[in-house]
């Protein structure tokens, strides 16, 4: 379904299941889409569990580019479309997530959409190579449990256990977090089940 923000359309692939548990509402990266396969991956898992899945295209991607722009416009776009899925859905429990730039809207916009907790793929600690600019800040004060799945080589970084509630490493895994995404899906899976019926 398409949501229209103030910022843009944005674009939600909704996978409805009968009597939901839950919704978990997934974005993806700056230059990225909700095919990704560790979106895709943490989805099976989810639907599995008995919960509804909303994949959002944020509107900077609908209208295909590449840079986020200004984090409060996302920030803003990203309540108004969860906002839309939560009419849409009803009153069930929400788990926000995504990758990269993803997981970092999903942590920033956590306390005011009312999520549960926060599902972060490959959280982007930090520029490449600039360790001293830290987005930890993000993760601690999401306001909820945030759970981080990273790769042990990825360039963004890796965020300190006491910066999330959980952060799970994957070796050999890069930024992308390709290599076995049955992984990312199975490092998720305990973490999800608490909102499962």
């Amino acid at each position: 379904m398409d949501i229209l923000t103030s910022h843009g359309p944005a674009r939600v692939d909704l996978d409805p299941v009968g009597n939901p548990a839950f919704v978990l509402a997934l974005t993806h990266g700056s230059n990225g889409g909700v095919e990704a396969a560790d979106l895709l991956a943490v989805r099976e898992v989810a639907l599995a569990l008995g919960g509804t899945v909303a994949r959002v295209l944020q509107p900077f991607r609908a209208a295909g580019r590449r840079a986020p722009g200004s984090a409060v416009k996302q920030d803003k776009a990203w309540l108004e479309v969860i906002e839309a899925v939560r009419d849409h859905i009803g009153a069930i429990p929400l788990i926000q997530g995504g990758r990269s730039n993803g997981a970092r809207v999903a942590c920033r916009t956590a306390r005011t959409a009312g999520a549960r907790g926060v599902v972060a793929l490959a959280f982007p600690l930090h520029p490449p190579g600039r360790p001293e600019r830290s987005r930890a800040p993000e993760l601690r004060d999401a306001g909820v449990e945030v759970l981080v799945v990273n790769g042990d080589r990825d360039p963004f970084g890796v965020p300190d256990p006491a910066d999330a509630a959980h952060v799970h490493v994957l070796r050999g895994e890069r930024h992308d977090l390709a290599r076995d995404p049955a992984a990312v899906g199975k490092a998720v899976e305990p973490w999800l089940r608490r909102w499962a019926r």
